[in-house]
C-alpha cells in the first residue's frame, strides 16, 4: 500500500510540475536579445584582431572556463584532488589478496565487445579532450568519458583483472599527481618565461595582454592549439581520468580484503 501511494505521489508531482511549465511557458519567454556579458565572452572568445583581448579559442565554454575564469577552475580541479585523497584514505590499510579459484567475470561474448567497446571510449574521449578548443568538450569531459572504460572492464572483468594489467591505485595516483603537476606548469608556464625577458606577466596568463607582450602560441604548424588551452585540456583529462578510476577500484574491492584486514588488526 506505501509503494502504491509512494507511486501516486510522484505521479501527482510530475503532472503538476508540468502543468506549471507549461502554464509558465505561455507567459514567460526568454528574451530575445542577447546580454551584455555574453556579447562579451563571445566576442573574446575567439578574436584574432584583436590579438591582446581574445582567448583565441572559438570554444567560448572552454575559454571561460581556462581564461576568464582560469583560477577558479583550478581550485576547483584542487579540491577533486582532496576528494579523491579522502577516498584514498578510507580504504588505507587493506591488506593485498589473492585471487580467488575459478573463472571471474561475464560471459566470453560480453567481454568480446567490452574490448572492442573500451578501445572506441578511450578514443572518443582522446578527442574531446584534445578538440576541447575547437569543438563542445575538453580536458574533464574527455577524462570523465575515458573512465568508463575501465569502469566496464572492473564490471564485465573484474576487479582482479584490472590487477593484473598494472591497472592499480598507485598507478592512478601517480597519473593523477602527473596531471595536477601539469596543470600548475601550465598555469605559472608564460610567467617564468617573461621573467628572464623582464616583462611583465599574469599566472594563468595565455595570449598577449595590453601590459604584457607575452604569451603561448595559439597555432603550433598551422594548428590552432589556443596557446595555454590545450595544454590545461591534457592534463586535465589525465588527472581526471585517473581521479574517477581510483574511485572505481576502491567501491570494487571484495569484501574479503576488509576482511582479511580485520584478520590481520586482530593479530
Amino acid at each position: 500500500m506505501k509503494h502504491v501511494l509512494g507511486l501516486i505521489i510522484i505521479l501527482l508531482f510530475i503532472i503538476g510540475f508540468s502543468l506549471v511549465l507549461t502554464v509558465a511557458g505561455n507567459y514567460i519567454l526568454p528574451s530575445q536579445e542577447i546580454r551584455s556579458l555574453a556579447k562579451y565572452y563571445l566576442y573574446l572568445a575567439y578574436n584574432p584582431w584583436h590579438r591582446n583581448f581574445t582567448v583565441m579559442s572559438p570554444e567560448a565554454v572552454t575559454s571561460i572556463v581556462w581564461d576568464f575564469r582560469g583560477l577558479d577552475t583550478v581550485f576547483e580541479t584542487a579540491v577533486f584532488y582532496l576528494a579523491i585523497i579522502g577516498s584514498i584514505a578510507l580504504g588505507r590499510g587493506i591488506v593485498k589478496y589473492s585471487k580467488p579459484s575459478g573463472k571471474l567475470g561475464l560471459s566470453l561474448i560480453v567481454k568480446t565487445v567490452t574490448r572492442i567497446s573500451a578501445v572506441m571510449i578511450i578514443a572518443v574521449a582522446a578527442s574531446i579532450a584534445l578538440h576541447g578548443h575547437l569543438t563542445p568538450g575538453g580536458g574533464f569531459q574527455g577524462g570523465a568519458t575515458a573512465a568508463v572504460a575501465p569502469l566496464l572492464i572492473l564490471i564485465i572483468f573484474s576487479h582482479y583483472y584490472l590487477l593484473e594489467k598494472g591497472v592499480t591505485k598507485d598507478l592512478m595516483l601517480f597519473l593523477r599527481s602527473l596531471g595536477l603537476t601539469g596543470i600548475g606548469i601550465v598555469a605559472i608556464i608564460v610567467y617564468l618565461m617573461a621573467l628572464p625577458q623582464g616583462i611583465h606577466a599574469y599566472v594563468l596568463q595565455n595570449q598577449p595582454k595590453p601590459d604584457s607582450s607575452i604569451g603561448l602560441p595559439a597555432y603550433i604548424d598551422g594548428q590552432l592549439i589556443s596557446g595555454t588551452l590545450w595544454f590545461f585540456n591534457i592534463s586535465e583529462f589525465f588527472a581526471v581520468m585517473a581521479g574517477f578510476t581510483i574511485v572505481f577500484l576502491l567501491i570494487t574491492i571484495p569484501e574479503r580484503a576488509f576482511k582479511k584486514e580485520e584478520e590481520v588488526e586482530r593479530q
